[in-house]
């Protein structure tokens, strides 16, 4: 059966999924402590009871405590916000979107190496 297209996540859900990245499957809780406390408790409550709604969250009834857990891993989530930045910004280029990135900000030494490794990687037809 094919997944579901998921809605892009909001800055908040950004947030949210950011830190049940760090700490995994959470309660509120414990999604609240990863944030330093800057949203509200009832806030993050919402957010995740509307990311649940959203298939962005899967919710664990269990236990007393509901335990939140992203449907997608991080690097699956960026893959999908930058593939749909490429399309709306850049005509679909991700090389545009690539090149736009580079020259909006420095970039570090590091960062350069590991874009020549998967530039020399898809050159010689290697994937992921």
């Amino acid at each position: 059966m094919p997944r579901r297209t998921l809605p892009e996540p909001t800055e908040s859900e950004l947030e949210i999924l950011k830190a049940l990245w760090v700490v995994g499957p959470a309660t509120v809780r414990q999604v609240n402590d990863e944030l330093g406390g800057r949203t509200g408790y009832t806030t993050v409550l919402k957010l995740l009871q509307i990311m649940t709604g959203k298939g962005l969250v899967r919710r664990d009834e269990r236990e007393r405590a509901h335990v939140y857990a992203p449907t997608l891993t991080k690097a699956e989530t960026q893959r999908r916000v930058l593939g749909r930045l490429a399309g709306k910004l850049f005509d679909g280029s991700v090389g545009r979107l690539v090149i736009g990135a580079l020259e909006g900000r420095g970039t570090s030494e590091e960062d350069l190496a590991e874009i020549r490794r998967i530039i020399d990687r898809l050159e010689k037809g290697e994937t992921g």
